[in-house]
């Protein structure tokens, strides 16, 4: 080893910065009396949509109805009892063969109030590019399954056994172009919520 880069090192071992312990998740987490409203307002903010459906024929007919607005041709739905995916996806194994899905219908696990986001496990996806590669994006929530904040939203996630997870919050956005908001750049161009009220 040459003496300058020996020099460097070991002025780099003497400057070694101290060891600060982690915060205090103990903390007063901000909790709201309605996180499935407060989840509304916030997704709103953000460009997605909250829709309720007291039980599956009222999802069903909401999904008909949104897939005739967006003129959806592709269907990919992981919930066939609410709308049915429009081509045989039982051989999919290549994420390209889903590049022009209109619109996807997704399970999410639960949403979190204070950011509008949906948690969505990757086994519940087939495909997980299904997520970011669909022109619009429905996520079903359990009505229930609704928190307050991201401190609770961890105590919920399963880190031994998943293998993919991420948290959803709105459509893609992006605004870094002449401060120029666009919609659906590098993704979703819309992501609505359906909160299902039935077991």
């Amino acid at each position: 080893m040459s003496d300058s880069k020996a020099e460097i090192l070991a002025s780099l071992r003497k400057h070694l910065p101290q060891a600060t312990e982690l915060p205090s998740l103990d903390q007063n987490w901000t909790v709201f009396d309605d996180p499935l409203q407060t989840f509304g307002e916030t997704l709103g903010t953000v460009g997605g949509k909250l829709e309720l459906a007291a039980d599956p024929q009222l999802a069903g007919r909401f999904l008909t109805d949104l897939a005739g607005e967006l003129k959806s041709e592709k269907i990919y739905s992981r919930h066939p009892e609410l709308i049915s995916t429009s081509f045989d996806d039982s051989a999919l194994t290549d994420p390209h063969q889903l590049e022009d899905v209109d619109l996807a219908v997704l399970p999410g696990r639960f949403g979190v109030a204070e950011n509008g986001a949906i948690w969505v496990d990757g086994a519940d996806l087939g495909l997980r590019v299904i997520l970011f590669i669909a022109q619009h994006v429905v996520l079903t929530v359990p009505k229930n399954e609704f928190v307050s904040n991201m401190y609770e939203a961890y105590q919920r996630l399963d880190w031994q056994n998943a293998n993919f997870g991420v948290f959803v919050s709105g459509p893609s956005k992006t605004a870094d172009i002449e401060q120029s908001l666009v919609i659906g750049a590098h993704g979703a161009r819309s992501l609505t919520v359906l909160a299902c009220d039935w077991e």
